[in-house]
């Protein structure tokens, strides 16, 4: 029988955070029967590590569905998978080969718990065309007004997500959109969310992260998105100077996260790291 474990990530309570599903011996697994596994864990990722690089200690193959399709990453059952392995004695450094490239982790214990940190692909970002910022906003129900003076963007950390600054932390508390729309515009743009977020100051982001393309509402927590976002502020000149920025997300879903990126306006790379724990 296959083991599938639970876990959830970007926090140290069972009950925050993200949750994602796991298996880590997808050695025997076909395509089809990952696929169902993450249709009935119906969580917005499950990981399965399909193998591992023999002479390689700590280098694995994973791969990452949601329950309606594969995703090339995933950040948060990432986190989780590396916390898990680390837990059966198989930490530290670590190398995940994913459909995205090469993830670098890092695991450690802190005050709280077993912390992970990944290193992303390259990240890239380009300007996001008035057509799809209008359509966007059409699906979310907002206004032009809604949005912040940051420039929308589309963001690549491992997948694309449209990115996009909220004016005001109350705009970003309501958010309630047309399921179907959005889905079909993510789909024929190749979005895997919407990175939606207010920026308090420059160290303090509080998202949200639709996500119909998954067959979820919205993710509490996405660290592939996050990455994402550290490479907009890059790309976009506002990162001057190496810095740590705590992203906050599923508080208004009641699954509070805590995320922190590391961006840095020379490497195209972004930290990305947070606690992950089993959930019973």
């Amino acid at each position: 029988m296959t083991e599938i474990l639970r876990y959830a990530a970007f926090t140290t309570t069972p009950d925050g955070g993200n949750p994602a599903g796991i298996v880590l011996d997808a050695s025997r697994l076909t395509d089809a029967e990952m696929q169902a596994i993450a249709a009935d864990v119906g969580y917005s990722e499950t990981a399965f590590v399909v193998g591992t690089s023999a002479g390689a200690p700590g280098h694995y193959r994973v791969r990452y569905f949601s329950p309606l399709a594969e995703v090339p990453f995933c950040g948060h059952a990432t986190i989780a998978t590396a916390v898990a392995l680390a837990e059966r004695g198989r930490g530290g450094a670590l190398v995940f080969d994913t459909a995205a490239g090469e993830i670098t982790i890092e695991t450690s214990e802190d005050a709280d718990g077993i912390v992970a940190r990944l290193r992303s692909v390259p990240t890239h970002s380009t300007p996001a065309s008035t057509e799809q910022v209008r359509r966007a906003l059409d699906a979310l129900g907002w206004s032009p007004a809604d949005l912040g003076p940051l420039p929308p963007h589309v963001a690549f950390a491992g997948n694309d997500h449209l990115v996009l600054q909220v004016a005001t932390r109350a705009r970003l508390a309501d958010l309630h959109y047309d399921f179907d729309a959005l889905k079909n515009l993510m789909t024929s743009e190749g979005w895997t969310t919407l990175q939606l977020v207010f920026m308090e100051n420059d160290h303090l982001v509080h998202a949200r992260d639709p996500f119909p393309v998954g067959g979820v509402v919205e993710d509490p927590a996405t660290g592939a998105a996050a990455a994402a976002l550290g490479g907009y502020l890059r790309a976009i000149g506002h990162v001057t100077q190496p810095v740590t920025i705590v992203v906050r997300q599923g508080t208004d879903m009641g699954r509070p996260s805590e995320l922190r990126i590391d961006v840095a306006p020379d490497d195209p790379r972004v930290t990305v790291s947070g606690h992950a724990v089993a959930m019973h």
